[in-house]
């Protein structure tokens, strides 16, 4: 009886191994989208290693989240970039591996985690920007 029952579960979990051994969904960039952003971190470390504030403005969706406040490129650098582009954060920026996502309404996304932030990159009209430093939660 127990050498049925095991050659029964053998039976079935080999017959459904075929389902479990498939290669999961590729949920990477589409191969253009990639080869953009490549281009544009390349010069946004750039930016950063060279503590160039006006070229990250420039690389920067202003207003910045939608802030009238952070309207303009003097704006971002005096309210965000003084605090939130920190050596660490430079670094961790130069070093960190962006994780892309397609958000709801269809823009392309990429993500680098620092620590208690994150850095958000969007692709837009005018090619990818920051577009928001948000908490790590």
């Amino acid at each position: 009886m127990k050498a049925s029952l095991i050659a029964l579960l053998v039976a079935l979990f080999s017959h459904l191994a075929p389902a479990f051994a498939k290669a999961p969904k590729n949920t990477g960039a589409p191969p253009a989208v990639q080869q953009e952003f490549d281009g544009f971190i390349k010069k946004f470390r750039a930016a950063l290693k060279a503590d160039d504030s006006t070229a990250v403005a420039g690389m920067t969706q202003l207003p910045f989240m939608s802030d009238a406040s952070i309207g303009d490129a003097s704006a971002f650098r005096a309210k965000i970039y003084s605090g939130d582009f920190t050596a660490g954060n430079r670094k961790c920026i130069q070093r960190s591996k962006a994780v892309y996502d397609r958000d709801g309404a269809n823009n392309d996304n990429y993500f680098i985690f620092c620590g208690d932030l994150i850095f958000t990159f969007t692709k837009t009209s005018q090619g990818f920007l920051l577009s928001e430093i948000g908490m790590n939660d």
